[in-house]
C-alpha cells in the first residue's frame, strides 16, 4: 500500500480532551482484526450500514501536518453529537434517525467539466484508493469542536481519476437527498432547499489536506457521521465538510450553497476558521471542545484557518477574509 507525502507542520500539545482508552489501545486489536486480510471487503463492510466495519489503512507518521498532537474527543461524543439536518436539527438527531438511511448499494456521479465524466460504486472507492488515518482538528461555526482521526483519501486522487478541464475553477458536492428515509426533509420546519450543496475553489479542492472520508476511529463511517462518504476540509467551518455525498460536479463558476443561500449575511462560501472575524451573533474568538459541560467548559482559543495556516492560508494571500468570510 503505498504512502503519500507527508509535510512538516508545527503541532501544539493540548490536554483539554479527556483521552479514550479504547481508541489509544485499537491499534493492537486492528492489526489482529485485519490480519491477512487487507482492506474489508465493501460488501462485508456495507452489509449492516448501522454497525460500523473496521477497515486497514495507513496512519500519519508522528510530527506530519496530518496529525493533530492534541487528545481525542472520545468516540461516543464525536459520533452522538452531530449536525445532519436531514434527519433533524437537535444535535442527538442524526444519532437516533439516521439508521434509516440505506447506503448499500451507493454511487457517486462525477461530471460537468471533466473529461471522463461516470460514476464510482461505493466497492470502487473503498477498493481503489489507498486509506490513510489523519487525525484533525474540526471546528464548527457554531463554537464547538472536536479532535477526529478520520480515515480516507486525498480528494485531489478522485478528482484526477475524471480528469478536470482547464476551465474548471470551482467543485460543487451533493448530499443524498431520499425524503422517506431522511425525516428531517419532512419536517414542516424545514429551512433548506433540498439537497444539500456545498462547494470548493478548486485549489482548495486540490489542497494535500482535503480529504474523502470513509472512516473513523478505525472503523467506516456511521451513518449519523455521514457515511459512506463524506468530505472534510480541516480548515474551514464544519458546515462544508458536506456528508452523505452523492454528486460532485466540476464548474466554472463558484456554485451555490446550501447555508450561504439560506442566510448570506451569516455564511458565506469561503467559511474558513477566523477568529477575526465574528458570526453576526457570536465570537469565533474561542470554541468549546467536546466534550463539555456547564461545570467544565472545556474553552480554548480559536486558531486562525483552525491551526492549518502554514498549508492553506498562500491560497487566500491578498483576500480580505472579513468580506470572503
Amino acid at each position: 500500500m503505498s504512502k503519500s507525502r507527508w509535510s512538516p507542520f508545527p503541532q501544539i500539545a493540548s490536554s483539554e480532551i479527556t483521552p479514550e482508552s479504547v481508541w489509544l489501545n485499537r491499534r493492537n486489536l486492528m492489526k489482529a482484526a485485519a490480519a491477512g486480510a487487507g482492506l474489508v471487503a465493501a460488501g462485508e463492510a456495507m452489509a449492516d450500514s448501522s454497525v460500523p466495519q473496521a477497515l486497514d489503512f495507513v496512519s500519519a507518521p508522528d510530527g506530519s501536518a496530518y496529525k493533530a498532537k492534541e487528545d481525542l474527543t472520545p468516540y461516543e461524543a464525536a459520533t452522538t453529537y452531530n449536525n445532519f439536518y436531514e434527519f433533524g436539527t437537535d444535535k442527538s438527531d442524526p444519532a437516533r434517525f439516521a439508521a434509516a438511511m440505506t447506503t448499500d448499494p451507493w454511487e457517486i456521479k462525477v461530471g460537468g467539466l471533466v473529461k471522463k465524466p461516470g460514476k464510482l460504486h461505493l466497492e470502487d472507492i473503498l477498493g481503489g484508493f489507498d486509506l490513510e488515518e489523519r487525525i484533525y482538528r474540526f471546528r464548527c461555526v457554531e463554537a464547538w469542536s472536536m479532535v477526529v482521526p478520520w480515515i480516507g483519501f486525498p480528494l485531489s486522487e478522485l478528482l484526477d481519476r475524471f480528469e478536470p478541464d482547464t476551465g474548471g475553477k470551482f467543485v460543487e458536492f451533493k448530499t443524498l437527498y431520499r425524503r422517506s428515509e431522511m425525516r428531517g426533509t419532512r419536517s414542516f420546519t424545514s429551512i433548506i432547499d433540498w439537497p444539500y450543496r456545498e462547494g470548493l475553489r478548486m485549489d482548495e479542492a486540490m489542497n494535500p489536506l482535503t480529504l474523502m472520508t470513509v472512516g473513523l476511529y478505525g472503523k467506516t463511517l456511521p451513518n449519523q457521521s455521514g457515511a459512506p462518504l463524506r468530505l472534510i476540509v480541516p480548515w474551514k467551518y464544519g458546515f462544508k465538510n458536506i456528508k452523505s455525498i452523492v454528486e460532485i460536479n466540476v464548474t466554472d463558476r463558484q456554485p451555490k450553497t446550501s447555508w450561504q443561500e439560506l442566510a448570506p449575511q451569516e455564511y458565506g462560501f469561503y467559511a474558513n476558521v477566523n477568529p477575526e472575524v465574528s458570526h453576526p451573533r457570536w465570537s469565533q474568538a474561542y470554541e468549546r471542545r467536546l466534550p463539555s459541560s456547564l461545570f467544565n467548559p472545556s474553552r480554548v482559543k480559536t486558531q486562525m484557518f483552525n491551526g492549518y495556516g502554514e498549508l492553506v492560508a498562500g491560497m487566500y494571500k491578498g483576500m480580505d477574509l472579513a468580506r470572503y468570510y
